[in-house]
């Protein structure tokens, strides 16, 4: 019997299963909520409470070049919470996530957007909105076509985000040893937009982390870090939020536990926001290493527990 066994909820009115979700194959979706007891469902003061460390975890480690979706999986299937822990309820979190990026960046939006209609308008394809826009565009195309295309054939599992994490790692790594981190934000080309979008595209594996993989082909392309988490954050918003918006659509449809989930979307929003804020803040005069380090030690960790026993794999 594993020590995972007979780990009690606070709320005590169930306890984990370890064999219904100790096998991390390549489902990563726990049991639906149809095949669980009354008696094991948590109460809804319980939910609110899971949500709202769900939101915290989804908002940190969303913007963070950490995987979000490496971290909810351990919350949800360490923790055993059944109800907040199906996959589209953790989805539907995440619009707390969208609605952050977008308010944090409003103003560049706006500038972009307006500037790139002055260009179109008086046809000065060199100005830099425009060549940021079409960028951005042109970039988000790579990962939501191999999104539609992969969805059902990217293998999820442990090993998996274990190894894609010590070779972000190890990419990010590389990327600030070899980047010259001399180009600023006006020096952005339509090119920058579509390799960093095909760097995104690394994001479709689990553990990969699109924030990280869109900032590691950042910092290859020369820009400063500040620069390149910046320009990742406005090149993932149509991506994130056109991901969320599909993933999600279930949730917001059948969820029985509204307050749970919006509680949950609050709780993601607020983190959000202050982990976009933090990190572009660090950046201005700290390098990457803490989250390179961060993520061999987790990488490494999941590897050690699946070695040991601790954790199956499928």
């Amino acid at each position: 019997m594993s020590w995972i066994d007979g780990i009690e909820m606070f709320s005590g009115v169930w306890q984990v299963d370890f064999d219904r979700w100790a096998g991390w194959g390549n489902d990563l979706s726990v049991v639906p909520l149809a095949q669980v007891s009354a008696a094991e469902q948590p109460s809804l003061l319980s939910s609110i409470f899971e949500a709202f460390v769900l939101g915290i975890v989804q908002g940190i480690t969303e913007f963070l070049p950490i995987s979000s979706t490496a971290h909810l999986l351990v919350f949800t299937k360490v923790l055993g919470w059944t109800t907040v822990g199906q996959k589209y309820f953790v989805d539907a979190i995440q619009f707390g996530s969208v609605v952050a990026v977008v308010m944090y960046f409003w103003s560049d939006i706006q500038h972009i957007l307006s500037g790139a209609w002055t260009a179109f308008q008086q046809k000065t394809w060199q100005r830099e909105e425009w060549k940021l826009l079409v960028g951005i565009a042109v970039g988000t195309l790579p990962a939501l076509i191999g999104g539609f295309l992969l969805k059902d054939v990217l293998p999820e599992s442990v090993l998996v985000i274990a190894v894609m994490s010590i070779a972000m790692s190890l990419l990010l790594g590389l990327a600030e040893k070899v980047g010259r981190r001399k180009r600023r934000f006006d020096d952005l080309q339509i090119r920058d937009g579509v390799l960093v979008g095909f760097g995104q595209m690394i994001a479709l594996f689990p553990g990969a982390s699109r924030s990280g993989s869109t900032l590691t082909a950042a910092l290859f392309l020369g820009l400063e870090r500040q620069t390149a988490a910046r320009f990742s954050f406005l090149l993932g918003i149509p991506t994130l939020t056109i991901a969320t918006l599909y993933q999600a659509r279930k949730a917001f449809g059948s969820v029985d536990n509204l307050i749970a989930l919006a509680v949950g979307i609050v709780s993601s929003f607020i983190f959000s926001y202050l982990a976009i804020a933090w990190l572009l803040n660090f950046l201005k005069t700290k390098s990457t290493w803490v989250f390179i380090w961060y993520r061999l030690g987790f990488g490494l960790l999941l590897l050690t527990s699946l070695g040991l026993g601790w954790l199956k794999n499928g």
